[in-house]
């Protein structure tokens, strides 16, 4: 469950591991002895993983990459639902296009340029308040503003 206040959001999932400041785990594991395709688990949701054909998969599945950029366009989509539905706001649709520019991550950049639609009997005011509100999902913020420490554990 998502609650409004004003117009900060603030993240209420009834999952309990979803809460914020809770812990939650994802577990992958290889599909198929010598295979790259990997199997997801995000509590009760599965999900799968591959590398493109040119870097050895099958390209069966979205390659993390895909699922770091489509995180943010789920994010920026459901935030505009949940700020225009807490706020009396006529939208309908969300349209998110991001576009992946990777050419200079090996020296530390990585670029997502995101174009967003809005949808529905909406006014110019509303739209740029989407738009405001957007650029400050969750997931944005993570992305470009909070310190992530990865800790990798032997078993």
């Amino acid at each position: 469950m998502t609650r409004c206040r004003g117009t900060r959001l603030l993240w209420l999932d009834p999952t309990p591991a979803r809460i914020v400041g809770q812990a939650m785990t994802i577990k992958c594991e290889t599909e198929q002895p010598g295979a790259f395709r990997q199997i997801l688990r995000a509590e009760a949701h599965t999900f799968r993983s591959d590398l493109a054909a040119t870097a050895g998969g099958q390209d069966s599945a979205p390659g993390p990459h895909d699922y770091f950029d489509a995180s943010l366009a789920a994010c920026k989509a459901l935030t505009a639902h949940v700020y225009a539905k807490g706020h009396g706001i006529a939208l309908d649709r969300v349209d998110v296009h991001v576009e992946r520019d990777n050419s200079r991550e090996r020296q530390g950049t990585y670029v997502l340029k995101v174009k967003l639609e809005f949808y529905g009997a909406l006014t110019d005011a509303e739209k740029a308040k989407l738009h405001d509100v957007v650029s400050r999902c969750p997931i944005h913020k993570l992305m470009t503003s909070t310190k992530v420490e990865v800790l990798s554990e032997p078993p």
